[in-house]
């Protein structure tokens, strides 16, 4: 930071004054002394020029009200910035609160003990309460509406000083004897403070300053010193809260008068005079919160009594004798300019972390990233450098875990917009950071550490690697400030010397392409060669510097030394000019330059002999150390180059750093641009060419070309080009050259200055439009070529308003905008980019749409069939396929969308090859779903009946064990049975067709039977394809007889189920048998069941015994003998064995006369089946 004294206001009649105190918020100033003296007022700044703004505006006292009301000495003086009220107290011990109206202070309360005086009174963080304490120990906390909240008297205690934690929890009295006593806020007493500032030191002391910074905006790091407590000896401790046990010491070596934070606990001021001088000097010193001194500032007069700061930070005041002085500060932002973007960082109360923004100056855009622990920030060309301190959460790169070192410091390279491109953990305090195109240099005090950064265009993952390992490739080097290295790279990177401790510390840095100059608090300058570091010279100045500054031949160096005196060095020998006469008087002497007050300089990037500076609140540009009118600013400087300078007003940004405005970014042309300028338009190109061969820069140079081309003086401007190597401005004159009318080089040159709506006015009044809609295609301007298509007379060329139409689109599409675009497009015929609109936009109709309107073979169609696929809509990409003659697509598809039908279908229709293992994909997928009757649907729908009835069979031999319904078993194997059966008509229809013409009927019959029997793996599916149906047919036709009453019918049926125990289980057939014979009273039959059953193995020893116990119980009552005729055991066999069984009834079919079912070809009896529609056991139709 840079500190100066700006102005002086005089206080009437010498009155001496005893307090100052500054209102943050609206800025108004309370100062009071003795007499009853005190005085409000307010510095405005009233200025109608836009780029005078802050302290370069001039400032006038906008208020000096003078407030009646005490009459001895003012002594306290303190503001309530959120009520806007100010309470003062006097010697008499009365204290008045004072509130503003109308633009008029006026008292509001008044309130006097008349036992004692007021030493110190202080508002609460929020406003809300005020604590007064007085020398005999009173203390009274009482409320911004004027009620007392609690008082108390302490006893035997002389009170000084009193301070509000930022919560507003705890209060801090001072005593007279220096000691500090930490109470509660309703007035407890909790504990003595420990005041280890005063270690060994003898006397009485006072306390001079208690101030505990609330946190308003922000700390500067995490966990930062904010309660600071200074005594009038000099000895101050900075605390991080009220018991802290580790408070930063400093010894200031001055008799201190008053201590103030700034607005954001950046900086403490300590006002007062130093001790062991001849006559007493006033100083302020400004440090920051870990104790490092930052400035000195003198102040003129006797005694100082206070300092107040300012709102912004910008200023502070100083009570001195009879005088209010004011200093201007210029603070040290964490700030930097990079290819159009400044970067600055500021703290917000509600984060740890420092907003880092990148504020595109061009496009007006921001970027914001949060930093850690941000030290600085350091840029050039496109690329700046973050220093932070490394916290735990970082993770390390391996190469510094593999040396074993925890690393304590990071370097951020990022680009424009706040990207890390790359960043290096080091050991040494990056105090002083400097960056050149290929390096980047930071110094702590003792050493220096080098890092030849790449940034990589387009790196492979490979690359990549080899890059985070190229630290042993010696990118990177340490040396120690006391060391001369010699440039040859030495060795692996070693921190280890880098904390060797050095007499001299280094102070300041500064490097370009090729010099590296290290500055050392004796006066001592380094300058090293770049990029390999070797130690070439060292000078001796007599000051200590500052801030360092090479010009861009790196021939002279700048230096602005601790006090704000800017003086130069020649680093190289200036060469004498051809005619002999000694050059020192051409480039002025540097050894006699010497300029005050400097604090910021910069010099042109394109010139050696150019700078600029800022003194005080004015900038100046030098010319062989000459300098310019000065110009009222007091920005900071960003770039130089061009004759031109960009300033930007941090002070102003950094009110708002959320909102930046254009309007903080100040351009200032230097006097030979003006003067140029001023010449070409008030003179003319001749003399204005002149002035410029005297005076050469390219910049003048393409002025002048410019102001030529406007005038279509195209031999000048094309002399101009040449001087400022523009080749494509020779170009373009050399174009006009070959142009005939004059309105047509016009209309080119306005183009070419960038005022497109007046080419186009010209061209059209030409008459043409080409031309026009040509600039306008050239700048991308689609609307206004549509328009311009529209609006001339006769047709226009179709081609050119299609891709008008499409580059519209594109607009809106490039902008998420589907729905213009699908407008556009459609205008446009372009169907590609409207499939990709309508898919964007869901509008799958309009897809569908499209798709049909397209003909067949489209390239189109394949890419909406797959837009189709990713929605789930097989229909339409099926149809998408099919259209472009793509069936296997749109099968795979199919699949894909698990429509398997349609999948089939399509292969089936399509006569593809791989159906077969089409199917058994998708059979096994339903299969492992477990969905088995999906599958036997799927093999009957692709005719694989056989497949399909060995399913069926598996899933009704599956049911049947469950037990289920037994009618539900009874319907599958009457499916499985069909499935049989049309495998069959298919095996002879196949062979039918094959033998056509060939044998008769009979030979291709046996031959479709022969073929059946070979290829039938499964015999006994095939063959006994009904078994399974016919014994729960009859299972069920017994349990139905039974109950219906007719037990011989009954048990007849039930006789049949013996012939099939392979499929309904044993003892439920002799089970049903059992019951059917003894209810028909055919006990011997029943005997025989029971016999059966009670010889079952599968039954456990109990179940068999209830059998037993059960036929006991039967045969004791009824002897073993069937009732009625006995035969009916045995069925009776026929000429050709086994008779057919009727299945209506059960009884066997002894006539020859009967009927048979044309699908399962059973039997039954023409009787009996004539009351009967469906076949009993496939339930086929009878018609």
């Amino acid at each position: 930071m840079f500190i100066y004294l700006s102005k002086k206001i005089a206080i009437p009649n010498n009155i001496r004054l005893k307090c100052v105190s500054w209102n943050k918020d609206q800025g108004f100033i309370a100062c009071g002394g003795d007499e009853g003296l005190l005085k409000v007022l307010k510095l405005e700044t009233q200025t109608d020029d836009a780029k005078l703004k802050g302290l370069a505006a001039p400032s006038n006292l906008s208020m000096n009200q003078t407030l009646e009301g005490h009459s001895g000495a003012v002594q306290v003086v303190t503001w309530n910035e959120q009520y806007q009220k100010l309470t003062t107290s006097d010697q008499n011990g009365l204290i008045i609160v004072w509130m503003l109206y109308k633009g008029c202070w006026y008292e509001e309360m008044i309130n006097n003990r008349n036992k004692s005086v007021v030493r110190s009174m202080s508002w609460n963080a929020d406003g809300q309460k005020i604590c007064i304490v007085y020398e005999d120990g009173a203390v009274i906390v009482g409320s911004v509406d004027g009620n007392r909240i609690w008082g108390k008297e302490l006893k035997g205690i002389q009170l000084a000083h009193v301070a509000w934690s930022p919560d507003s929890k705890i209060l801090l009295f001072g005593m007279a004897n220096g000691e500090i006593h930490i109470y509660d806020n309703q007035g407890n007493f909790i504990m003595k403070m420990t005041v280890s500032c005063l270690h060994n030191v003898t006397g009485a002391i006072s306390i001079a300053g208690i101030h505990w910074y609330a946190g308003s905006e922000g700390y500067v790091e995490p966990d930062c010193p904010c309660l600071a407590i200074c005594f009038d000896n000099g000895r101050c401790q900075v605390m991080r809260y009220e018991g802290d046990e580790s408070p930063v010491f400093i010894d200031t070596l001055m008799n201190v008068a008053s201590i103030q934070w700034n607005q954001c606990g950046s900086v403490l001021a300590v006002a007062g005079s130093l001790r062991g001088m001849e006559k007493e000097v006033n100083v302020v010193q400004f440090y920051t919160p870990f104790g490092e001194h930052l400035r000195t500032l003198k102040v003129p007069g006797k005694q100082m009594t206070e300092v107040a700061w300012e709102g912004g930070g910008l200023r502070i005041g100083l009570a001195v004798d009879s005088y209010i002085y004011f200093a201007n500060i210029r603070p040290d932002y964490k700030w930097g300019y990079c290819s159009n973007t400044v970067v600055y960082a500021y703290t917000k109360p509600d984060r740890l972390e420092y907003c880092v923004v990148f504020w595109d100056t061009k496009n007006n855009e921001k970027f914001v990233k949060y930093v850690k622990s941000l030290m600085s920030i350091t840029t050039s060309g496109d690329f700046c450098i973050l220093a932070t301190k490394a916290d735990d959460t970082h993770p390390q790169e391996d190469a510094d875990v593999e040396s074993g070192n925890n690393a304590m410091y990071v370097l951020v390279l990022c680009n424009s917009i706040g990207t890390p491109l790359d960043s290096k953990y080091i050991d040494i305090d990056p105090l002083f950071v400097t960056m050149t195109k290929t390096h980047v240099i930071a110094a702590s005090k003792e050493a220096f550490y080098t890092w030849q950064y790449r940034v990589a265009k387009k790196l492979t993952a490979m690359e990549i690697n080899q890059v985070s390992r190229t630290r042993k490739e010696g990118r990177e080097r340490v040396y120690h400030i006391d060391d001369s290295p010699s440039g040859t790279t030495e060795g692996p990177l070693d921190f280890a010397k880098a904390f060797t401790a050095t007499r001299d510390p280094i102070c300041c840095i500064t490097a370009t392409d090729k010099t590296l100059i290290v500055g050392r608090e004796s006066g001592t300058i380094h300058k090293y060669s770049l990029p390999n570091v070797a130690l070439v010279q060292k000078y001796s100045l007599n000051c200590r510097a500052y801030q360092l500054s090479l010009n861009c031949t790196s021939s002279r160096l700048a230096i602005i030394d601790i006090a704000g005196v800017l003086t130069f060095l020649d680093l190289e020998v200036r060469s004498s000019s051809d005619d002999g006469s000694g050059s020192q008087a051409g480039t002025g002497d540097p050894s006699k330059f010497e300029r005050k007050d400097v604090w910021d300089m910069l010099w042109a990037n394109d010139n050696p002999d150019l700078f600029a500076m800022m003194e005080k609140t004015r900038m100046y540009v030098f010319r062989n150390l000459d300098p310019e009118e000065p110009i009222q600013t007091s920005g900071y400087i960003c770039n130089f180059e061009d004759l031109e300078i960009k300033s930007v007003l941090l002070d102003e940004i950094m009110k708002d750093p959320e909102r930046p405005n254009k309007d903080y970014l100040i351009n200032f042309e230097i006097r030979s641009l003006r003067d140029s300028r001023a010449l070409i338009e008030k003179v003319g190109i001749e003399d204005a060419s002149q002035f410029i061969e005297d005076n050469p820069h390219p910049r003048l140079w393409r002025l002048l070309a410019e102001a030529a081309l406007q005038k279509l003086d195209l031999k000048t401007a094309e002399q101009a080009f040449v001087r400022c190597k523009d080749y494509q401005g020779i170009e373009f004159v050399k174009s006009l050259g070959n142009l005939q009318s004059e309105a047509m080089k016009q209309a080119e040159v306005a183009a070419y200055f960038g005022r497109f709506e007046e080419a186009e006015r010209m061209y059209l009044d030409m008459d043409r439009r080409d031309l026009a809609i040509s600039l306008r295609i050239k700048l991308g301007d689609w609307f206004r070529v549509l328009q311009l298509l529209k609006t001339g007379s006769g047709d226009c060329d179709d081609a050119l308003l299609e891709q008008a139409y499409n580059a519209i689109g594109d607009y809106f599409a490039d902008r998420q905008k589907w729905v213009n675009a699908v407008q556009y497009y459609l205008q446009g015929r372009n169907q590609e980019r409207l499939a990709e609109c309508y898919y964007m936009l869901e509008d799958y109709d309009g897809l569908e749409r499209l798709a049909s309107s397209l003909p067949e073979n489209h390239k189109l169609l394949p890419d909406i069939g797959q837009m189709f696929v990713t929605v789930g809509m097989c229909e339409q990409t099926v149809n998408a396929y099919l259209k472009c003659n793509q069936p296997k697509a749109a099968v795979d598809a199919c699949v894909h969308l698990n429509q398997w039908n349609k999948a089939v279908e399509l292969a089936k229709n399509h006569n593809m090859k791989e159906i077969n293992s089409l199917l058994a994909k998708y059979a096994s997928h339903l299969l492992e779903k477990n969905k088995p009757l999906e599958a036997v649907e799927l093999y009957r729908k692709a005719h694989h009946f056989l497949e399909a009835a060995k399913l069926m069979f598996k899933i009704a031999d599956e049911e049947a064990k469950r037990r289920t319904r037994p009618l539900r078993v009874k319907k599958l194997y009457v499916l499985a049975a069909l499935l049989v059966e049309n495998y069959h008509s298919q095996v002879k229809t196949s062979q039918q067709n094959k033998a056509k013409g060939k044998t008769s009927e009979a030979t291709s019959a046996l031959a479709g039977l022969l073929e059946e029997d070979a290829t039938s793996s499964d015999n006994r599916m095939v063959d006994s394809a009904w078994r399974g149906a016919e014994a729960y047919h009859f299972f069920l036709l017994a349990q139905r007889q039974l109950y219906e009453g007719y037990m011989v019918k009954a048990m007849k049926t039930a006789l049949h189920l013996r012939d099939y125990e392979d499929i309904i289980p044993v003892v439920e057939i002799y089970s049903l048998l059992a019951i059917c014979s003894s209810a028909n009273r055919a006990f011997s039959t029943c005997s025989r069941a029971f016999i059966k059953l009670e010889s079952l193995e599968s039954l456990s020893p109990e179940q068999r015994q209830l059998y037993e116990d059960l036929a006991l119980e039967i045969f004791t009552k009824h002897s073993p003998k069937n009732n009625h005729m006995s035969g009916l055991d045995n069925a009776p066999e026929g000429a050709e064995g086994k008779l057919p069984t009727c299945i209506v009834t059960g009884w066997t079919i002894s006539e020859y006369q009967f009927w048979m079912c044309s699908v399962c070809k059973h039997c039954a009896l023409e009787n009996e089946i004539g009351s009967h529609n469906f076949c009993p056991l496939c339930h086929s139709s009878l018609a």
